[in-house]
C-alpha cells in the first residue's frame, strides 16, 4: 500500500514539472510601464517627504505636484494607442529626469516651511533678515 501511494506522488509531482516545463510565458503587455510607474511613485514620496519635513514649501509642492501630473498626461496619452514605443519611453524617462532635478532644487533651495504654517520662514542673518514686517 505504502508503494502506490509513493508511485502515485512521483508520477503527480513528475506531472507537474513536466506541465510547468512546457506552459509558455506570458506575452509582455505593450502597456506596461512598471520603470516609470516605480519612479513616479518614489517621485510622490520625496515630495511628500520635503513637504512634512519643511524643506519643500507648500507653493513648491504644488508646482512639483503639477509636474508629475504633467507626466501622468504624456503617460495616458503614450498609452491611448494601445502600446508604448521606445521613443516614448524615452520621452517620459527624460521628463522624470527633469522633474527629479526640481525635487532636488526645491529640496535644497533657502526657502523653508519648518513650523507647517504655509508660509516661507527666514532664517536668522539670511537674505530676508533686514526686512521689516
Amino acid at each position: 500500500m505504502k508503494v502506490h501511494a509513493w508511485l502515485a506522488a512521483v508520477v503527480l509531482l513528475a506531472g507537474g514539472v513536466a506541465f510547468a516545463q512546457t506552459a509558455t510565458p506570458a506575452p509582455k503587455d505593450p502597456l506596461a510601464t512598471p520603470r516609470i510607474d516605480a519612479r513616479e511613485a518614489r517621485q510622490q514620496k520625496r515630495i511628500a517627504q520635503g513637504l512634512a519635513s519643511g524643506r519643500l514649501t507648500e507653493r513648491e509642492a504644488n508646482r512639483l505636484q503639477k509636474g508629475e501630473a504633467r507626466i501622468d498626461r504624456v503617460e495616458d496619452k503614450a498609452k491611448a494607442d494601445g502600446a508604448v514605443s521606445a521613443k516614448e519611453r524615452e520621452h517620459l524617462t527624460r521628463m522624470q529626469n527633469r522633474e527629479n532635478q526640481a525635487i532636488f532644487n526645491q529640496k535644497h533651495d533657502p526657502q523653508r516651511d519648518m513650523n507647517h504654517d504655509g508660509q516661507r520662514d527666514h532664517r536668522q542673518g539670511g537674505q530676508h533678515a533686514g526686512r521689516k514686517k
